[in-house]
C-alpha cells in the first residue's frame, strides 16, 4: 500500500535555498516538491495533506552527539533511547548519533552490541551510532576497519578523563593512523586531562568544593593545548580530525589556523555554550551542578567568539551533548566535591528552539541555521542526502515549524527524562509544530502520535567533507 502525504502553503527552507513550495511525499520519502500555486503542485495529491501556510517546513534536525543511557560517575544518564528520542522528536530532531562505548579489557564488538541492545526497538526516530574507543590495542585497530564497512564510521577519543575513557597521545596516534587508512573520522574531546587532575586535587585541598570550581579547575586553555596538539597529531597521521564540544575562544583560534592551512580538521559546539556561561554555574545552593558538563561552561565573552565561528563557518556544527543527569539524587552526589558531580546536561529537545532564537537575534540567517543543526552533521557522517534536506529521494524527515509562536522554556513542559532545564524561563519565538519521521508523524499539531520501535538503525558512509 502507498502512501502520500501532501504539505501545502510553507516556506522550505534548507542549507541551500528558501522556496515557497509544496511537499509531496510517498512512501517514507520525499518525492517532490513544487512552487506553490503553480500547476505542478496542484496536481500532488495524497491520503493526508498538512497545511502549513505562514509557517517554515524544514528538515529534520540531526543532532550528531547524544549520551542515552551512558553509564558516568558511578550513575546513567537519566534518558533512556525511548524516553530521548521522543524528547528529541517534540524539538524537531528526527535523527541521533548516539556514542556506544568500548570498555578497556573488552572489544569494539562487545560495546557497539550493548547500545544496539539498548536502541533496538525502543526509538521514535532514527538513529546511528559512534563508537568510543578507549583501549587502542592491535585487535581494536582492525575492529576499526571493520566497524567502518558496517556503517559505525566516526570515532571518539578522550585527553580527559584519565582512568576512565582517557587515551594517551600514542594510542591517539594510533587510531588516527588507522582511521586515516580506513576512510573513519576522529572525533576528539580535547582537554588535558592530566594537568586538569592536578588543578582538581589542588582546588579540593584548598576546600574549593563548589560546582563553580569544575569550570576554574578546566582551563580555556588547557582545551586550547588539547586541541592544537589533537590537530597535530592528525597532521602528523594525515586523518581527519572533528573537534567536540568546542566551548573556549582560544580552542576556536586553534581550529581556525588549522582550517586557514588547509587542514580536514571540523569543530562542533553546543547549545551551553552559547547561551550559558559561568555565571550559571556559580549559582547559589548547589544550583550551579545542573550546568557542569565537560569542556566547561565558559565566562559570557566566549559566546560572541563562537558565533562568530559558526558565521565563519569554522565551527561547521551545532550538537547537544545531551548527557542529562537529575539534580536530585544524581548532580547531588557531588555535595562537598565538584569533581564527584556527574557531567552532563539535557538538550536535545532545545536546541532547534534555541537556534531559531539565534536567527530571531540576528547571530545566524535561517539557511545557516538549517546547516548547522541539520545538513552539515548530514554531510559530516555520512547521512546526507538521505538525511538533512528536503529534496527528492530524501528520507521524509519534515518539520512544521512556527516562526511566530512564543514559548517559555521549562521543566514543567519538556519531555526529557530530568527534573530541571538548564534553560528554565527562557522565551523563545518559534516553535515546532508538526513533525514527520520517513513519512510518519511522530509530533502532531503539538500532540505525540510517534510510537517506541518506529526509529531504525542508520547505517553512516564516511565523512561526505574529505578530499
Amino acid at each position: 500500500m502507498s502512501s502520500r502525504t501532501v504539505i501545502r502553503g510553507g516556506l522550505v527552507i534548507t542549507a541551500s535555498d528558501e522556496i515557497h513550495a509544496d511537499v509531496l511525499i510517498e512512501d517514507g520519502r520525499i518525492a517532490a516538491l513544487a512552487a506553490s500555486g503553480t500547476s505542478a503542485a496542484e496536481a500532488f495529491t495524497g491520503e493526508r495533506t498538512l497545511d502549513a501556510t505562514g509557517k517554515y517546513v524544514i528538515p529534520g534536525g540531526v543532532d550528531a552527539h547524544t549520551h542515552m543511557e551512558l553509564p558516568f560517575g558511578g550513575t546513567f544518564a537519566s534518558d533512556t533511547f525511548e524516553t530521548g528520542t521522543r524528547a528529541a522528536a517534540w524539538g524537531g530532531t528526527t535523527t541521533i548519533v548516539d556514542f556506544a562505548v568500548q570498555s578497556v579489557g573488552h572489544s569494539l564488538r562487545e560495546g557497539l552490541d550493548a547500545w544496539h541492545a539498548k536502541a533496538e526497538g525502543n526509538c521514535a526516530i532514527d538513529y546511528a551510532f559512534h563508537m568510543i574507543v578507549s583501549d587502542v590495542n592491535q585487535e581494536t585497530l582492525k575492529e576499526m576497519d571493520l566497524l567502518v564497512e558496517e556503517g559505525v564510521t566516526s570515532f571518539k577519543q578522550f585527553m580527559a578523563y584519565p582512568g576512565v575513557f582517557y587515551s594517551d597521545d600514542g594510542q591517539i596516534l594510533r587510531a588516527m593512523q588507522r582511521s586515516a587508512e580506513n576512510g573513519g573520522l576522529i572525533m576528539m574531546h580535547a582537554e588535558n586531562g592530566i594537568a586538569i587532575d592536578v588543578l582538581v586535587e589542588q582546588a579540593l585541598a584548598r576546600g574549593e568544593t563548589d560546582p563553580r570550581y569544575h569550570g576554574e579547575v578546566r582551563k580555556a586553555l588547557l582545551e586550547a593545548e588539547a586541541t592544537h596538539r589533537a590537530i597535530k597529531l592528525a597532521q602528523v597521521a594525515g586523518a581527519p580530525l572533528y573537534v567536540v564540544h568546542v566551548s573556549a575562544m582560544e580552542a576556536v583560534a586553534e581550529l581556525a589556523r588549522a582550517r586557514d592551512e588547509g587542514l580536514n580538521v571540523f569543530g562542533e559546539t553546543c547549545p551551553q555554550y552559547l547561551f550559558l556561561s559561568t555565571d550559571n554555574l556559580a549559582e547559589p545552593d548547589f544550583e550551579g551542578s545542573k550546568y557542569v558538563c565537560s569542556t566547561p561552561l565558559r565566562p559570557r565573552e566566549h559566546q560572541a567568539k563562537l558565533w562568530q565561528g559558526l558565521r565563519t563557518n569554522d565551527l561547521q556544527v551545532v550538537s547537544t551533548d545531551h548527557c542529562p543527569f537529575c539534580f536530585v539524587g544524581q548532580k547531588e552526589l557531588g555535595r562537598g566535591d565538584f569533581s564527584k558531580i556527574p557531567n552532563g546536561l539535557p538538550g536535545v529537545e532545545n536546541r532547534m528552539d534555541l537556534l531559531h532564537q539565534a536567527v530571531v537575534d540576528g547571530h545566524i540567517t535561517r539557511r545557516r541555521w538549517i546547516e548547522i543543526a541539520c545538513a552539515t552533521p548530514a554531510r559530516m557522517f555520512g547521512m546526507y542526502p538521505k538525511k538533512g534536506t528536503i529534496a527528492p529521494g530524501a528520507d521524509a524527515d519534515v518539520v512544521i515549524y512556527d516562526p511566530h509562536a512564543e514559548q517559555i522554556v521549562s521543566a514543567e513542559t519538556h519531555h526529557m527524562n530530568v527534573d530541571y532545564s538548564a534553560y528554565e524561563g527562557k522565551r523563545l519565538t518559534g516553535r515546532v509544530e508538526t513533525v514527520l519521521s520517513r513519512g510518519e508523524l511522530v509530533i502532531t499539531e503539538r500532540e505525540y502520535t510517534g510510537h517506541a520501535g518506529h526509529g531504525v538503525y542508520t547505517p553512516r558512509s564516511t565523512c561526505q567533507y574529505l578530499n
